[in-house]
């Protein structure tokens, strides 16, 4: 099932998987995302809270965290279970065998986990074992959506009147409604006609049209002490604030490890969430308070949990970057900022060398958190969903319409981006002072 945003689809799917699990005593379902984290953090949300509450209310339905030999899920009293997991930690929902699979937010997974998938449904206490998906639409590349084109797989398409919470039966908006439409309508590009129009539309004039989530966007994996690190920020407020954690590996190629994207925080407080992921104590003073905090406390000693950066490449806001500074005991370096040859410096480390692999990764787990603002806007959130958005601007009057910058809208992550490459590729070796 494909859509726009809000029509419901993830819902119609987990009604779905809920229904069948209520009614056929002994079925084993499946609810997957490409990440568990995410899988956590917004389709299990939506299950217990519009789905399954008053079933989990009445223990028909009861969590179960798992086990070394059963993955977690819900238990159902007619010995039903959804197993749930994503496809970053495939171990234990792959060792079992299924009857009905949801796949929320599909265009997120490979074409290979989709047919590793399809291997499990085999469990046959149903009549009939199917493999079902929600997903907002993407590119009209995307092989999910040539998939279904072939006839290898149904599409159905959801629209914003099938959400009644949105949509009145006679087509008027409920206020619920207006206030969502409102957030769609100020949608631009490509965005807007994904996720308001539900069309399935590549980018006009993306920059960075090489970009392929199959070859760039890889599975979370150890980062070896042996690689060197480099973090890049771009400051913001009301727009956000981007943290990015890279490393480069023995062969020059650099990999997106941690990214943080989030509005409506003071600098200083961004600083001391980023020490909290990256420092642990090593010697605790022992406090019995219940509220002790190792990460505040004098008396404890904390350590690095991983290399420190060997620079902090920043925007140019010298207050920003004071306060940065002096939080983190970290100096920071000024980045290279223009724009046309650090775009063509990402462009050339996007591109498959000659042994098969590009000069730069993101790993899929990257992203610390989902800032709750953007995503109750349908915004982009780092640098995985500003990618394919990121476009040339074309400036009145050029002749044949030349494409001179980029469109300053939701580049943020973007701009930390090419402010690394730019480091590396554009420039010498930066130095660093220890404060």
């Amino acid at each position: 099932m494909a859509g726009p945003a809000g029509t419901g689809k993830s819902l119609a799917a987990l009604y779905r998987v809920h229904l069948a699990a209520l009614h056929n005593p002994g079925i084993r379902c499946l609810i997957v995302r490409k990440t568990a984290v995410s899988l956590a953090s917004t389709t299990l949300v939506t299950f217990e809270e519009k789905v399954a509450q008053a079933a989990l209310g009445q223990n028909i339905v009861t969590w179960f965290g798992g086990s070394a030999r059963e993955a977690a899920g819900y238990r159902y009293t007619n010995k039903s279970k959804i197993n749930v997991g994503g496809m970053d930690k495939p171990e234990k929902i792959m060792s079992a065998e299924y009857d009905l699979v949801f796949a929320d937010e599909a265009t997120e997974l490979t074409v290979d986990d989709w047919e590793a998938i399809a291997t499990r449904l085999r469990n046959g206490k149903l009549s009939w074992q199917q493999q079902i998906a929600a997903c907002n639409p993407g590119p009209p590349s995307h092989w999910l959506k040539q998939r279904c084109d072939a006839g290898d797989a149904v599409m159905l398409t959801s629209r914003h009147r099938d959400n009644p919470a949105y949509v009145n039966a006679d087509g008027s908006y409920t206020p619920q409604g207006e206030r969502y439409f409102k957030i769609l309508d100020g949608l631009t590009g490509v965005r807007k006609l994904r996720l308001r129009d539900g069309i399935w539309a590549a980018a006009e004039g993306q920059i960075y049209e090489i970009w392929d989530d199959s070859v760039h966007l890889v599975d979370p994996r150890p980062i070896p002490d042996s690689w060197t690190r480099y973090w890049s920020v771009d400051f913001g407020f009301t727009n956000p604030f981007v943290l990015q954690c890279w490393a480069e590996d023995g062969d020059g190629r650099l990999w997106l490890y941690r990214e943080i994207y989030r509005t409506r925080r003071l600098v200083e407080d961004h600083a001391r969430h980023i020490l909290r992921l990256v420092r642990r104590c090593a010697e605790c003073c022992d406090s019995k308070a219940e509220d002790h905090d190792c990460h505040a406390c004098k008396a404890c000693r904390l350590e690095w949990t991983e290399p420190r950066p060997r620079a902090v490449i920043c925007d140019h806001d010298a207050e920003d970057r004071a306060t940065l500074e002096k939080h983190l005991g970290l100096s920071t370096n000024a980045a290279k900022k223009t724009v046309s040859d650090g775009i063509q410096a990402v462009q050339s480390r996007l591109k498959v060398q000659g042994d098969g692999r590009p000069r730069l990764f993101i790993l899929r787990d990257a992203l610390v958190e989902r800032d709750p603002e953007l995503v109750e806007a349908s915004l982009p959130m780092g640098s995985v969903e500003e990618v394919t958005g990121y476009v040339w601007a074309v400036k009145p009057g050029n002749a044949g319409g030349l494409k001179e910058e980029p469109v300053k809208k939701d580049d943020h992550a973007m701009d930390a981006l090419r402010y690394m490459v730019a480091a590396r590729d554009l420039g010498g070796r930066p130095r660093v002072r220890w404060l």
